[in-house]
């Protein structure tokens, strides 16, 4: 799911549960590297929401959330961020943040 400003609103702030959200851009290089393993942890958890936001699309949010580094994954649960992320990471570093 890529998130604009009203549906992270909505699905993340407003939701109940753990969102997963990943900060990126199309040009990055670390991203791209690590857009697979969000894709999958997407269809493995299909109890979390997992997103995208572009950051070039939608400044308002990263600068909202003091997103400096691409990628940053951030981890919310009800509303409110809970553990964050930057750089590329391993798959089983980003599940350790649903923990």
């Amino acid at each position: 799911m890529k998130f604009n400003t009203e549906s992270f609103e909505k699905e993340v702030l407003n939701g109940t549960g753990i969102a997963m959200v990943d900060f990126y851009a199309d040009w990055c290089g670390p991203c791209k590297m690590l857009a697979p393993t969000i894709e999958e942890i997407a269809s493995d958890r299909t109890d979390i929401l997992v997103g995208k936001i572009n950051v070039d699309e939608t400044p308002d949010l990263a600068a909202k959330y003091g997103v400096m580094s691409i990628p940053t994954v951030i981890v919310f649960k009800d509303g409110v961020e809970v553990a964050r992320s930057v750089g590329f990471k391993s798959k089983p570093e980003l599940l350790g943040m649903l923990e």
